[in-house]
């Protein structure tokens, strides 16, 4: 899953060097961390948050499939 995420991410920015993504467990499922330079924020998020909640989507449809429950968040 967080090899899904980081390929993602690194075909949207100008910096794909700087992707990190960090998996971490949480009480309600796992919780992959994206974290991208601060140039690059805006492509990642999109307009109105588009690009990033379709990220979201695509992870979410993958852990369900793995019967797993995992949610994206972009960190700074």
């Amino acid at each position: 899953m967080e090899e899904l995420v980081k390929m993602i991410a690194a075909s949207l920015v100008e910096h794909p060097e700087a992707v990190e993504v960090k998996t971490v467990s949480g009480e309600e499922g796992t919780i992959i961390e994206l974290r991208v330079a601060p140039d690059d924020m805006g492509r990642v998020i999109g307009k109105q948050g588009r690009i990033a909640k379709a990220l979201r989507t695509v992870v979410r449809a993958v852990a369900m499939k793995e019967n797993e429950r995992v949610s994206v968040e972009i960190v700074q």
